[in-house]
């Protein structure tokens, strides 16, 4: 057999076999970049602020939430009421510092007012009097809304940073001095429970309990 012809058999084998490594070694294995991207885009946006089901600027946690409450009371909107909530927070640490009775009454229940009224009580016995500001804005975390019988019942987690600004009795002071005052500052975490009556015209929240929580 011609030694050309040989040749020739031989590049048409070697053809082959590197075809058939081609079509092994060519292959991408496993999932490639691409595709995860291509999985990804394809999905749909469950997680992001505007995803269906979602209120637009709402944390998934605070709707789960207020799931159990809105099942009762659709109009329950928890972005409002935590708004609501931060504010009814800093006017009863204020009106308790300043022995505030009047600015109090409405916002609590009975039993938290009681409480509130002996520890202002304690106080204007010592003859103390006290202010309180805020070092920053609290912060404010819906852990549940729920409904207990005729009851709406949510509860909220504060963080706040304080300083209080406690003057004593004016004869505890040294003569011919003004009275000293004392400045505390503190951190603060409690849980505040605040409720309301459901199926009634009012729509006003009550503190009904104050617990302390992890910072």
């Amino acid at each position: 057999m011609p030694s050309q012809f040989l040749i020739v058999i031989f590049a048409v084998i070697a053809a082959i076999v590197l075809f058939q490594l081609y079509n092994v070694l060519g292959k991408k294995v496993g999932r490639q970049p691409q595709e995860d991207a291509k999985t990804l885009t394809a999905l749909p946006a469950t997680t992001g602020p505007d995803a269906p089901g979602r209120t637009p600027g709402v944390d998934a946690t605070l709707l789960a939430a207020a799931a159990s409450l809105r099942a009762r009371d659709p109009a329950f909107d928890p972005v409002r009421f935590i708004d609501g909530a931060r504010q009814a927070y800093e006017t009863i640490v204020r009106g308790y510092a300043a022995g505030d009775r009047a600015a109090l009454k409405p916002l609590l229940t009975p039993a938290v007012l009681e409480s509130f009224e002996t520890g202002i009580a304690a106080r204007e016995t010592r003859g103390e009097t006290e202010q309180v500001e805020f070092l920053h804005p609290p912060r404010a975390d819906l852990e549940l809304a729920s409904a207990e019988g005729d009851r709406a019942v949510a509860k909220v987690r504060f963080l706040a940073e304080l300083r209080s600004r406690i003057m004593p009795r004016s004869d505890e002071a040294t003569p011919g001095a003004p009275a000293e005052e004392r400045v505390e500052e503190r951190r603060t975490a409690e849980h505040w429970t605040f409720e309301r009556s459901l199926g009634t015209s009012d729509p006003n929240w009550v503190l009904a309990r104050v617990e302390p929580a992890n910072a």
